[in-house]
């Protein structure tokens, strides 16, 4: 069986004043030949790894605490705590300590403190022990003058901390008190208050065992009222004795595990609502404090969760049909009180304890007190938080996405439980989550619009972005059949710019999936018209949202989707020809001609193809030269040896060839003499669209377009032949340069330098070799 005399917890303290457990091992004393000394060694129990080699300085302050403890410093800013599972164990270790140094056993800390200069440290050194004057009504002014004096010394502390545990003093102190009290002595109780202030901030473990023991507790609660800066005292004793009840909703059989959660409340209470808020040079005399509380918690915590009967008895009541509603509030307090204490625990014990939890049956026994579901719970606080910066709420978010999120969901055998949990979640937990969005978005624009409401919406658009990247399926039906998109894109028209840019980035994950159902949807719906009302809004301003549409539509064209490339030309090409400071939507419309062209003539496209995948890259110069030698030849001119078609064939070939041409050709000069009165009779839409009426007045378009010169110059933006003239709308010349994306417009800056310009150059080169001749004839007139 282990010795559980030497089990023991590492500690150490981090830059927050807080304990950082380092792990759980055994303890033992020797000589480390490396270290030149006796030292402390404390090996894992989980695979006996080293935790701690400490040699046992003679220089060093070690200091005993509450029986089971062990502090010192090793370095500036470096404090170490061993913490025993039994008292023998310390007192085991104290002395091989206390041997190493030379010191008397009975003593709780083997070193004085002297951060002192050497005059300061000679002169208390050549002085004797610190005497404190008779504990007597008439001398409580010296005494309290006496403490106050002595706490900027770290040596005067020490030996006024000694003098109090020699002499019993602080229950001298106290029985002062109750006199003071009977004889209403308020000058008095106002020097008491000095003086045990003055002890709390002697920092000294010893002390404030006798202090926040059961028979001295409420006494120095009772003279801490006596703060002589209020003129009536407070009633802590008759708060902590009427109002603050203990509750033993399930018997604790442990007398110690009893005393020391009363110890623990009380003394919490002590820091959290008596003492006055410490200043910055107290704030370190109370670390002693912090660390009696924080190992008080362990240890209670502790014993809790080793007592399976305790825990055994707590969720058989909670789940108990026959438990009244009463008592199972108890238990549920209780329950909540027993897990904010584990909150002192480091993270590897803080996972065991709630292993612990759920082994015992934890869920259930919550599902049992639930009205409603706990994510629906997680949800509504999450809505209702009241703090104006919504820090819970972000919280209680990042905790549903954790919950939602398909990686963190267990593997198990049967896999259709992820499944199960998505589809339930859907069902039961959805529509409170898109509650608020649903309820302000009924109008064109949002109904509340304040920065909270803004920053509530912008945390349900987060997570909902984050479903459509995850959930594929069930939040692509739920969003369809609910049209959630359209709500959504509500927000577009919010004054708030980062609600407006959220809702853009959803619908820009929803393009990003390429998916065809959810490309219907959109066309059908016409969810673009508030995307490109905002574009235009947003008027010739170099900002987030101008880049944020533009990179959409970039999307679009880059990744040829041809059903949301033809919606967009189709009906919105009006408002967004002369955007010409990037050449994203005249791209975006020499995709849709060259779409259409290949619906039209699937021959031509046939062709293309053809001549694409079997002939190598070659000059434009020459390939026109072969073309239109492939045009003129005659057959009697071709030279012995070269293949001959006979005339029906050739004529065949030649026909299915032409007729493609020939009405290509035709066609383009119809389009050509009817373009100007067909656009002059057709709405921005290109259909019956109610819902979209889009301002052109000059204005808006003044914005958007290129603003030049009084005299166009060579190349200018408004010149013929430049890339965005309006003489060619959507032809992108072979010679157009990368920069082309980036030039300068009446003062505006091209907001988009996209890296694959180069490419499409080279693609419309390839395109446009590949024309039959009449086409780049047309194209280069």
């Amino acid at each position: 069986m282990t010795d559980t005399r030497r089990r023991v917890k590492v500690y150490t303290l981090n830059e927050d004043r807080q304990w950082d457990d380092r792990g759980t091992g055994h303890v033992s004393s020797g000589y480390v030949e490396r270290l030149k000394g006796m030292s402390l060694l404390v090996r894992a129990e989980s695979d006996g790894s080293l935790l701690l080699e400490s040699k046992i300085n003679p220089n060093t302050a070690y200091q005993k605490q509450q029986d089971t403890l062990i502090v010192w410093s090793e370095a500036e800013n470096y404090d170490l705590a061993l913490s025993f599972q039994e008292k023998a164990g310390c007192d085991e270790i104290w002395e091989k300590i206390c041997q190493v140094q030379g010191k008397d056993p009975s003593v709780d800390i083997t070193q004085d403190l002297v951060d002192e200069s050497e005059e300061e440290r000679f002169d208390d050194m050549s002085s004797p022990g610190l005497e404190l004057p008779s504990c007597e009504l008439s001398r409580l002014e010296e005494i309290a003058e006496l403490v106050a004096s002595s706490l900027p010394s770290p040596l005067r502390r020490e030996k006024l901390a000694l003098a109090l545990e020699n002499e019993g003093y602080i229950k001298k102190l106290l029985e002062l008190f109750h006199v003071c009290e009977d004889l209403e002595n308020i000058e008095g109780l106002h020097h008491l208050y000095e003086i045990i202030k003055g002890i709390f901030l002697l920092n000294r473990t010893a002390l404030f065992e006798v202090m926040f023991s059961e028979e001295c507790i409420m006494d120095v609660i009772g003279c801490l009222e006596y703060d002589p800066a209020l003129s009536q005292p407070r009633k802590h004793r008759e708060f902590l004795t009427k109002t603050a009840k203990f509750k033993e909703v399930i018997p604790i059989s442990d007398p110690e595990l009893k005393q020391k959660i009363h110890q623990t409340y009380r003394v919490q209470y002590i820091q959290d609502m008596v003492l006055p808020t410490p200043s910055v040079f107290e704030e370190n005399m109370l670390s002693t404090l912090h660390s009696f509380i924080f190992f008080n918690k362990v240890e209670i915590v502790g014993m809790l969760q080793e007592d399976e009967k305790f825990l055994t008895d707590l969720f058989a009541q909670l789940t108990d049909e026959a438990t009244d509603e009463e008592k199972r509030q108890e238990l549920v307090n209780f329950l909540k009180e027993f897990c904010a204490f584990s909150q002192t625990l480091q993270p590897q014990n803080r996972d065991a304890f709630f292993k612990t939890l759920s082994n015992m049956g934890i869920l259930p026994a919550l599902e049992v007190i639930l009205d409603i579901l706990l994510i629906n719970l997680i949800i509504e606080h999450m809505i209702c938080d009241t703090d104006p910066e919504l820090g819970g709420a972000v919280q209680l978010m990042g905790l549903l996405r954790t919950l939602v999120d398909p990686e963190n969901m267990l593997a198990t055998s049967n896999k259709t439980e992820k499944t199960e949990f998505l589809g339930f979640f859907y069902k039961h937990c959805m529509h409170v989550l898109t509650a608020p969005l649903l309820a302000n978005t009924t109008e064109d624009k949002p109904s509340k619009d304040d920065f909270q409401t803004a920053q509530l919406l912008a945390l349900v658009l987060e997570l909902l972005t984050f479903c459509v990247e995850h959930h594929t399926y069930h939040i692509k039906n739920y969003i369809i059949n609910k049209d959630i998109l359209r709500r959504v894109l509500v927000l577009m028209a919010s004054k708030h710019a980062f609600l407006a840019l959220c809702a853009l980035r959803f619908k820009r994950k929803i393009i990003g999936l390429k998916d065809e159902f959810y490309n219907r949807y959109i066309m059908k719906s016409f969810l673009f018209e508030p995307v490109v009302k905002a574009f235009l809004n947003n008027g010739s301003r170099y900002n987030l949202m101008n880049s944020a549409i533009i990179e959409m539509f970039e999307f679009i064209r880059v990744e040829d989707i041809k059903s949301l490339t033809a919606h967009v030309i189709e009906n919105y090409w009006k408002a967004l020809e002369d955007v010409d400071y990037v050449q994203t939507f005249k791209g975006l419309k020499l995709r849709f001609e060259q779409q259409r062209e290949r619906q039209d003539n699937p021959k031509l496209d046939s062709m293309r193809s053809i001549l694409r995948n079997h002939r190598y890259r070659r000059d434009a110069r020459t390939l026109e030269d072969e073309e239109e030698m492939w045009f003129n030849t005659d057959e009697d001119d071709m030279e012995d040896g070269e293949a001959v078609v006979s005339p029906s064939d050739k004529a065949k070939n030649d026909d299915d060839i032409m007729d493609p041409i020939s009405k290509f050709m035709e066609r383009k000069k119809l389009k050509e003499s009817e373009e100007k009165e067909v656009l002059l009779k057709t709405n921005l839409s290109g259909r019956q669209s109610p819902s979209f009426k889009l301002s052109l007045s000059s204005g808006t378009k003044t914005n958007l377009t290129s603003q030049s010169p009084a005299t166009n110059l060579p190349g200018s933006p408004g010149s013929p032949g430049s890339p965005g003239s309006p003489g060619s709308p959507g032809s992108v010349p072979k010679n157009t340069s990368q920069t082309a994306a980036i030039t300068t417009k009446g003062g505006l800056v091209g907001l988009v330098d996209y890296p694959d310009d180069d490419e499409d150059d080279d693609e419309d080169e390839d395109k446009e070799d590949m024309l039959p001749l009449s086409k780049k004839a047309k194209f280069e007139s």
